[in-house]
């Protein structure tokens, strides 16, 4: 039986919290909203999830409100990330993310999406040390909570800035726990996640450290661990499709009974029921919303391919349900 990892405590300015799990669901643009989080919820029910990446000047603007809204609304720790390169535009949104509720504030400096970057958001900001160090320390003096920073090893291999002069930086501004994507911004999501980086940069480090980057299962995540010797571990692109993953993860590390993975009819009901419920939110819009998911989830059985050709095909919102549906009784 493993041994259950101890908790994590993370003290903010004026309040401590502590994480009754070592394993994260990392911020998904476009994916890890509300409906995404009831699902990951459900086999991990004390992880920390995180809302998408939020725009510090877009919710300034009135764009994205609800994200930090609709907070209230939830059981479990939920972390609010923003992301902008105003440091007074920062402050405010955190302030406002703070009174919705927001279990921390994570600050995104890890994105490599060029719409971001070229903003100066995102890893855009690995190329301003001074300007990143400027947000964290402004940001966690103003708010009472947690602050926290995801972020990359730098902006490309054997370039840049280095990450554990950058790490120390961030910390000293004021960042409570430092999440570390392995990879550069140059790389985006190929390659593989550089786990011995991610070791240096914990070694040089108080605060906690979370590794990202290539942790897909429990195995995965042992070894991980194993290597950077961080503090827990974050499940990106792994929970596409699969948002038990979360749960199997922080189960075998705390050494608990292992939680079996949803067969092919369960994963179609689990489709079915996301759709419904983006359905519910988002109107109409929320089947173009769900296509993702559904191509994602509905895998590994046979007709699996003919169905996401012609759920991701389907023009109305009755369409799509009724062809799971149809799956459901197939597969009964």
């Amino acid at each position: 039986m493993t041994k259950p990892l101890p908790l994590l405590t993370i003290q903010g300015r004026g309040i401590t919290r502590t994480l009754n799990s070592r394993v994260l669901q990392s911020p998904l643009a476009g994916v890890s909203d509300q409906i995404f989080r009831q699902l990951v919820r459900r086999w991990a029910p004390e992880a920390l999830l995180f809302t998408e990446m939020v725009s510090a000047s877009g919710l300034k603007r009135g764009h994205g409100d609800y994200k930090v809204e609709e907070l209230s609304e939830e059981p479990g720790p939920i972390g609010v990330q923003l992301f902008d390169h105003h440091p007074e535009a920062m402050v405010e949104a955190a302030l406002r993310a703070e009174a919705c509720g927001a279990f921390l504030i994570d600050i995104n400096m890890g994105c490599p999406v060029k719409k971001i970057t070229k903003k100066g958001g995102g890893s855009g900001l690995l190329s301003e040390p001074e300007l990143a160090e400027r947000i964290v320390s402004q940001v966690a003096n103003a708010v009472q909570i947690p602050v926290t920073v995801k972020t990359r090893l730098s902006c490309h291999e054997g370039g840049g800035i280095d990450p554990v002069n950058f790490a120390l930086r961030l910390q000293n501004a004021g960042a409570q726990l430092l999440t570390l994507h392995g990879r550069t911004k140059a790389q985006g999501f190929s390659g593989h996640a550089n786990w011995v980086a991610i070791s240096q940069v914990k070694n040089a480090l108080k605060i906690p450290v979370i590794a990202n980057g290539d942790v897909g299962n429990a195995k995965d995540a042992f070894k991980c661990l194993d290597i950077t010797r961080a503090d827990g571990v974050m499940i990106g692109r792994a929970s596409l499709g699969a948002p038990w993953v979360v749960g199997q993860i922080d189960s075998a590390l705390q050494g608990k009974e292992a939680i079996r993975t949803p067969n092919p009819k369960e994963r179609v009901g689990l489709a079915l029921e996301q759709l419904e419920g983006l359905l519910e939110s988002k109107g109409d819009h929320g089947l173009l919303i769900a296509r993702k998911h559904l191509s994602w989830t509905c895998k590994g059985f046979p007709g699996a391919n003919n169905l996401r050709y012609s759920l991701v095909r389907a023009q109305t919102p009755l369409e799509a349900k009724t062809l799971l549906k149809e799956q459901l009784t197939i597969l009964s």
